[in-house]
């Protein structure tokens, strides 16, 4: 295992260091030794195959910490462990700040230095090997669950097993397992489909203990209940937020705020802006919005924007709720100045019960994609996606006003509208003029499709959605499935195709993280 790795380690006692010598050799390193610093340098320029740097911190003319500096100023990633017998606390700062690979106190044990090297040269096999071992272990139980008929809240256990493998997988950068978990997410989805298709009008419908949670009813279930006068609460909800976007950004979230509680709800059909979030500030299905406020609800083929009075619906739904005054606030965030707006004024927000703030930035991001080339090559693929949130998150207005309103008692509760799916796999569609032109659900008359790649909703009412005409119906994808007429068919197919899109029925666009934090 050790074969070809080459270890250069300087020391001025190194004729004491032979037990350590040769059990590197018999373990198969190839070990060059040198009794100063200016000979280490010697070694480090002449041979570029050198693997790590083993360096003593007390040798004679040049010390280690200086030798260690001039090795990094010619090859800042090569690994140097520092070897001492001085334990003195502002040496071991020194080194580490020098961006050392480890640091050990003689007399180091042969087991040590091993231990180092499988830290140095391993650790990148061994977690990939690792975590291949135990995806396969764990890929037999995920395929029973999957088709075992599951609940929605196994349904959500399952996803969120997937998503930690892909997580683990996008660090180990095996890309074999990454294909079999995507294959078993592909599989997952299938089976999803099949389970949203059967109950869905019943979840609806009955509002029943069998349903979840859904944007209807997000706001009275699992937000409402936290509000007190005590201590200010900021609800931020972030447009296309799915739970593998939420877990990537939580380790940022976590150096200042404690993750309380981590739930789950299940996004309306369709899991689009104007219908999920519209239901989720007006705590009303579409339909019921339409008849109770139809001065503010547009439907898809009406001009103007579709979500103009969310906090109208908001005011309403507090209005019906609560019995006692309380104080709320609604900002969204559409660009770069409002953003700015809300950093600047965080602290004022904390004057109030509830603040609402919807960021819109993860929205704008997966419709960039689609539109921008050199979004297309920075977000190629689930794991980009996911990495490009994190960096769009560590350097956004909305994570400096989270950084400030934690110097206060304050409770946070972050959540989505709906999530998104990477399309693949086109499926045509035919429709007259007034046909939606969504990818992944479409509202419109006499709509001709293969009945095996959607699930449909002739009479809108049943699911209550919206009926704009008599002969109007809903159709919404399965899996990655994506919509597209017949004109310019190939044209549409590639441009759309493995672009992040939202609407239809799929783990990643139903269920949505719902996390509740309080700050440190």
């Amino acid at each position: 295992m050790a074969d070809n790795i080459k270890i250069l380690w300087a020391d001025d006692e190194i004729d004491t260091l032979k037990p350590q010598l040769l059990f590197l050799k018999q373990k198969g390193y190839d070990v060059i030794t040198v009794s100063n610093g200016h000979d280490a340098l010697d070694e480090c320029e002449n041979n570029k195959d050198i693997d790590v740097v083993f360096l003593d911190e007390s040798m004679p003319g040049m010390t280690g910490l200086e030798t260690l500096a001039k090795i990094k100023a010619k090859n800042a990633l090569i690994p140097v462990v520092m070897i001492t017998k001085n334990e003195a606390e502002h040496i071991m700062e020194e080194a580490i700040g020098s961006q050392i690979s480890d640091y050990l106190i003689k007399p180091v044990n042969p087991n040590q230095i091993l231990l180092t090297l499988k830290k140095i040269i391993d650790n990148k096999r061994l977690v990939r090997e690792k975590t291949s071992s135990d995806y396969q272990q764990d890929f037999r139980q995920i395929f029973m669950e999957i088709n075992s008929g599951l609940s929605f809240e196994e349904w959500a256990d399952v996803y969120k097993k997937i998503i930690n493998w892909e997580l683990k997988l996008d660090s180990s950068s095996n890309s074999s397992m990454t294909e079999i978990l995507a294959t078993q997410k592909s599989e997952a989805n299938a089976e999803f489909f099949k389970f949203i298709s059967k109950n869905y009008k019943n979840w609806i419908n009955e509002a029943s203990k069998t349903a979840p949670t859904m944007s209807y009813n997000l706001m009275r279930n699992k937000i409402f209940p936290h509000i007190s006068n005590e201590k200010p609460t900021l609800m931020v909800l972030m447009d296309n937020l799915r739970f593998d976007q939420w877990k990537v950004i939580e380790p940022i979230l976590n150096e200042l705020y404690r993750t309380e509680e981590e739930d789950f709800f299940y996004s309306i059909l369709p899991t689009a802006t104007q219908y999920s979030r519209n239901a989720i500030f007006a705590g009303l299905m579409p339909s019921e919005i339409e008849q109770k406020f139809p001065q503010w609800w547009l439907n898809d083929v009406d001009e103007g924007g579709k979500n103009l009075h969310e906090q109208d619906l908001l005011n309403e739904q507090v209005k019906r709720v609560f019995r006692k005054e309380v104080k709320v606030d609604y900002i969204k965030i559409t660009n770069t100045t409002t953003g700015k707006q809300l950093q600047d004024n965080i602290l004022n927000y904390l004057r109030n019960d509830l603040t609402v703030i919807v960021y819109n930035f993860i929205d704008m991001l997966s419709h960039a994609r689609t539109e921008m080339e050199v979004l297309k090559e920075l977000a190629g693929d689930e794991t980009a996606y996911r990495s490009l949130t994190k960096s769009w998150f560590l350097h956004s207005p909305l994570w400096a006003a989270l950084q400030k309103a934690a110097e206060k008692d304050v409770q946070i509760i972050i959540t989505t509208d709906h999530g998104t799916i990477r399309v693949k796999q086109p499926s045509k569609v035919i429709g007259d003029r007034e046909t939606t032109t969504n990818l992944r659900y479409k509202v419109g008359r006499n709509l001709q499709y293969d009945p095996k790649d959607v699930l449909d909703f002739r009479d809108p009412k049943e699911v209550k959605l919206p009926k704009p005409n008599m002969s109007s119906s809903f159709i919404f994808a399965k899996e990655d499935k994506f919509f597209l007429y017949p004109n310019n068919y190939n044209y549409y197919n590639s441009y759309y195709k493995n672009t992040f899109q939202h609407g239809g029925v799929s783990l990643e666009e139903m269920i949505c993280p719902i996390i509740k934090m309080s700050n440190k």
